[in-house]
């Protein structure tokens, strides 16, 4: 199916830092038909360097979405049975307001002006978005990694609005190593004499120091095993070392492509707000517990991780699904064995979308 994506506006939001944000544009991707009681709607949430095309094949670009393995007819987000929707998060640079957005007040891209965002801030968002296309209340909120982030946080902020929650390779808060590679990342950007303190739109971006950060945060995407699989100790195009610092081994290649290509669709300032984003995120600021953050959750929640994913580890998964059971909160878990690492919940489905399948089918039978 060829997809569109398409805009909303809205005046202005509150922020968590106690400022406001005026004139807020969301760009969203629909699959699938909202049926007559609006009660088939489910919010895809994309992970960190994801944007509003989570499926088919883009009217703009000729790709495939970035979930396009999980999402359409008969797979485990069925668009014969409910509506899906996907949104670029509030700091983005795929269509939703952000860093490289114009300024209406300066005319001029927001760059470093633009005000720190949080996770709940970019929930916040897109509550208006629902309310824009008349949900009162979604069957489901899905995503992996930041996306589970985004599940969590509708799941406790507004339990009213959500009948189920799948949190996917994520955590309630980041740790200190978690918060530290994003932190490199950042630190890379910022290095490069291009960034010129974010105010490079008119001139070269940084793209060097925004490459490396990507390369960075690939590593950790990745199992030591599956790099072993699909990269071993090879060299690149040659017979022996070339004793210089050209490329030598194919990782080194092919972390420099992932780089480069990184450094075409996505705005650096952006990788630095919503890194940032996640680094904030805590579920239980201003409760002092987990358990305390979840207790207005009304949500049945279906929580996923991966057996070689080191980036967000299952042990972070399996904090939420007990503090979950201890309150009596509806509550199912899966570990799946896989080899890809962090990048398996995108890669690695078919197990996944079994029992994402099953989850929703029993959820619409129950709570739509």
């Amino acid at each position: 199916m060829t997809v569109e994506t398409h805009t909303a506006q809205f005046e202005s939001i509150s922020l968590e830092n106690g400022t406001s944000l005026s004139s807020v544009l969301v760009a969203y991707q629909t699959y699938g038909e909202l049926n007559a009681a609006k009660s088939n709607a489910i919010l895809i949430l994309h992970a960190f360097s994801g944007d509003a095309h989570a499926a088919g094949i883009s009217h703009e670009t000729g790709k495939p979405g970035w979930w396009d393995n999980m999402i359409g007819p008969g797979k485990a987000f069925d668009t014969e049975k409910y509506f899906m929707i996907c949104s670029n998060v509030l700091g983005g640079c795929q269509g939703t307001t952000g860093p490289s957005s114009i300024n209406s007040e300066t005319g001029c891209p927001y760059a470093m002006s633009f005000p720190v965002i949080t996770m709940g801030d970019m929930v916040r968002v897109q509550t208006k978005l629902i309310d824009f296309l008349g949900i009162e209340r979604l069957l489901a909120v899905a995503g992996g990694s930041m996306g589970g982030m985004q599940a969590l946080e509708w799941a406790v902020t507004y339990p009213d609005r959500v009948a189920a929650a799948v949190p996917i390779a994520t955590t309630a808060r980041h740790t200190p190593q978690q918060i530290a590679f994003n932190e490199v990342g950042r630190q890379a950007i910022m290095a490069d004499p291009d960034w010129n303190d974010g105010n490079y739109y008119s001139s070269r971006p940084p793209n060097r120091g925004l490459a490396i950060a990507r390369m960075v945060g690939h590593i950790t995407y990745m199992s030591d095993e599956s790099m072993r699989e699909k990269f071993g100790r090879r060299l690149r195009e040659k017979e022996k070392f070339g004793f210089d610092f050209s490329v030598d081994f194919e990782v080194e290649s092919y972390l420099r492509y992932r780089g480069s290509q990184f450094v075409s669709r996505f705005d650096a300032n952006s990788y630095l707000y919503i890194t940032k984003a996640e680094d904030y995120f805590d579920l239980t600021n201003g409760t002092g517990s987990l358990a305390s953050a979840f207790s207005k959750a009304k949500a049945r929640f279906l929580v996923i991780s991966f057996s070689s994913d080191w980036l967000y580890p299952s042990y972070q998964s399996q904090e939420i699904v007990r503090v979950l059971r201890r309150s009596n909160h509806d509550v199912a878990y899966c570990e799946l064995p896989s080899n890809y690492g962090h990048d398996a919940f995108l890669v690695d489905v078919a197990e996944q979308s079994e029992v994402v399948r099953g989850f929703l089918a029993s959820t619409y039978k129950e709570r739509a």
